[in-house]
């Protein structure tokens, strides 16, 4: 039993050990089968690794096939650019020498030839220009003094060397005639501006250059010329030597050519005996004599010595004090006899300027866009303008006018006649009242004579009141805003019109209206009530673009009220501008564009300039005609009645403003149209002025006179 028990236990462990081998059989077989799952898993694994290994080779492989391909063909792509980019150029170099080469390379050796040629008597000649009137005798001549007052370079004082290059070239000892970097900045300015020159760039050589060789014509080629004899004149004189002839050719104004003859001018005094606010005052103005004009700009003047003052004292050229006391100093210029032109010089040279400026393609406007386009004007305008004043001075021109002298004595007396009882004098010594008249020639449209004022026997500068003063008009604006205009549009001598109160209008002396009445007897009568309805049914626009059509430059923006119909303007008129368009009413509506000037010839007889005006139509004439009917209505029956001529018959238009400040007259016959003002400069109540007093008694004198028994011809 013990033996089958222990048999039993045997079997039983033999059993359990048979299962427990099994289990771990069947455990290792499972982690065997892992073991297996997991090299597999992991074979696999790398075996996809390997791929994707592979796989991503290719992939880079091709990526930088791929990446190759496309720099190179990038690569391709910018030398076919920069080859074109050659190309181009090389073609616009070829073009540019094809098209521009021969000229460029003309002008060089052009300038080699002029400065070639020069010697130091070069910079200082100067030509006498003549004018002749309508007969062929001399009115004036102007010469340049550059020869009378020309100075060595031992005898210019160093502060005028230091002020004109520091506020002129600060690189004058460095550069060789052309500062390239001012070029660059002054080529940038003019494509940042769409062409409109905003700074210069010429330096003291250029300078020189320009005023010896060239003009101040404001083009690319002159500009190129300017350059090429820049570098010639630093190549054949001394840096000593060109300061020297740029300092003695300069213009400073007023005639005045170098500084010597400024000082002269206007301090009375040689360079050397002024003192250093004078000084650096005169080297203020060549900059642009126009602008800083110390005799009609004296602030600007002022403004510009201060800065160059400041910029002295900054590079230590002066001492603080001296800056302090030079700032400090009181200017005061004399008034030197070279200053004073009579009023038929004045205008001659005035009329020639702008005759070369025409012919230099400058073309002259009175509406502007905005501020900025005014200012733009008017700043190309003085360039021009000082740059043909000063070639009047120098170039010997022959400049023949239409001035009568005979006909101007007339008008002077008569304007002189007319105002003697009045003998009061301002601080300047002259005559507070005053007159100004101008007379046309209606066939040539030319002006004959003009008076800016009256006769005295002053120094110091004259005022040309006749075309540099605008003055309100008055009445006597109103055939050339309201009546012809009106004509235009259907009404008629005959038209009834109604005299009665406008609201917010002018109302009539007294406060009485005439009612009903016909348009004739209103313009002879000068009814401001039916001036001004017409006016407001014809619009200021309207009315205003006759004058703006004739040139008149002073129309504001403010003027566009009804106010205007009776003369009130902002600014006002000039006689010149009054007389010619009259001219137009007696010339069937034709304007012709008022000058003296017939042409102007070089020494050699070329014509520089030559007057080739041609008359535009206004008015229409049958407008234009019924207009001067009126108005010889207002000769015989109006306001103007008393003042008609003894052989001619006249026809003409008073004009006064309110509390009598400045009187009018324009009046005019089939053979000449002449206006006249009378006021103070400074306006003033005169109680015996109107149209019809002093400017229509110096107005009928004058007519009277150059109209004789033969000139009998009417009106059409």
């Amino acid at each position: 039993m013990e033996q089958k028990r222990k048999m039993d236990q045997q079997r039983v462990k033999q059993q359990k050990a048979d299962q427990f081998k099994t289990y771990g059989q069947r455990i290792d077989s499972r982690k065997s089968d892992k073991l297996r799952s997991n090299k597999h898993k992991s074979d696999k694994r790398k075996n996809d690794k390997r791929k994707n290994d592979k796989r991503m080779k290719m992939d880079q492989g091709t990526v930088r096939q791929e990446r190759k391909t496309i720099g190179y063909r990038i690569k391709i792509a910018l030398q076919l650019l920069f080859l074109l980019f050659l190309v181009t150029v090389a073609a616009g170099f070829l073009y540019f020498y094809l098209q521009y080469g021969k000229l460029i390379f003309g002008m060089q050796s052009d300038a080699i030839a002029l400065v070639r040629e020069s010697t130091p008597e070069t910079f200082k000649a100067a030509q006498t220009s003549i004018v002749y009137d309508a007969d062929g005798g001399i009115i004036s001549t102007l010469r340049s003094e550059k020869d009378v007052y020309y100075l060595n370079y031992e005898d210019i004082p160093n502060l005028v060397k230091d002020a004109m290059v520091v506020t002129e070239d600060r690189k004058f000892l460095e550069h060789d005639g052309v500062d390239y970097l001012a070029n660059i900045r002054a080529a940038m300015a003019l494509i940042k501006n769409k062409g409109v020159i905003t700074q210069g760039a010429s330096t003291i050589t250029q300078q020189l250059a320009r005023n010896i060789f060239l003009t101040n014509e404001v083009t690319y080629e002159r500009k190129i010329q300017e350059i090429f004899i820049a570098q010639e004149l630093e190549k054949k004189y001394t840096k000593h030597e060109i300061i020297e002839f740029y300092l003695n050719n300069i213009y400073f104004g007023n005639g005045y050519y170098g500084i010597q003859a400024a000082g002269k001018g206007y301090f009375g005094k040689s360079i050397t005996k002024l003192s250093l606010s004078q000084t650096v005052f005169l080297c203020a103005i060549p900059n642009n004599p126009t602008l800083y004009n110390p005799v009609t700009k004296m602030t600007n003047t002022l403004e510009r010595r201060d800065r160059i003052l400041f910029q002295l004292y900054e590079d230590g050229l002066i001492a603080k004090g001296d800056y302090e006391k030079a700032i400090a100093e009181k200017i005061l210029i004399g008034k030197q006899k070279q200053f004073k032109n009579n009023y038929v010089e004045t205008y001659v040279y005035y009329c020639a300027i702008r005759a070369l400026m025409k012919e230099k393609g400058f073309i002259f406007r009175n509406e502007f866009e905005n501020k900025e386009d005014k200012l733009n004007y008017e700043t190309a305008y003085n360039e021009l303008y000082y740059s043909c004043q000063k070639d009047l001075f120098v170039s010997g021109y022959r400049i023949y006018t239409s001035i009568d002298q005979n006909r101007q004595k007339l008008l002077q007396k008569s304007v002189d006649q007319a105002l003697e009882k009045f003998t009061k004098v301002n601080e300047e010594g002259v005559y507070q009242m005053q007159g100004a008249a101008v007379c046309i020639d209606n066939e040539s449209g030319k002006i004959v004579a003009i008076v800016g004022g009256r006769d005295q026997d002053l120094s110091g500068y004259t005022l040309n009141r006749a075309y540099q003063s605008f003055r309100q008009p008055g009445s006597a604006i109103k055939p050339l805003i309201v009546y012809t205009p009106s004509f235009e549009r259907g009404y008629n001598l005959d038209s009834t019109v109604v005299d009665e109160p406008v609201k917010g209008g002018p109302k009539n002396s007294g406060r009485t209206y005439a009612g009903e009445m016909k348009l004739q007897r209103a313009i002879e009568i000068s009814k401001n009530t039916i001036a001004w309805k017409l006016f407001d049914e014809l619009t200021p626009e309207v009315g205003l673009s006759y004058l703006l059509k004739m040139n008149f430059t002073k129309i504001h923006p403010r003027d566009y009220g009804l106010a205007a119909s009776l003369g009130g303007f902002t600014i006002g008129v000039s006689p010149v501008e009054m007389a010619a368009g009259f001219a137009a009413l007696e010339k069937d509506g034709y304007y012709t564009e008022p000058t003296c000037i017939i042409k102007i010839m070089d020494t050699r007889g070329n014509e520089v300039a030559l007057d080739q005006t041609e008359p535009k139509v206004i008015y229409k004439a049958k407008a234009a005609r019924m207009m001067t009917q009126a108005l010889t209505g207002v000769m015989t029956n109006g306001t103007g009645k008393g003042l008609a001529l003894t052989n001619t018959q006249s026809a003409g238009k008073t004009g006064t403003t309110d509390q009598r400040k400045d009187g009018w007259f324009v009046g005019y016959t089939p053979y000449y149209t002449t206006s006249v003002w009378v006021g103070y400069d400074m306006p003033k109540t005169v109680e015996d002025l109107s149209g019809s007093t002093y400017p229509g008694i110096i107005w009928h004198n004058f007519m009277d006179q150059i109209h004789d028994k033969t000139m009998t011809d009417t009106f059409n």
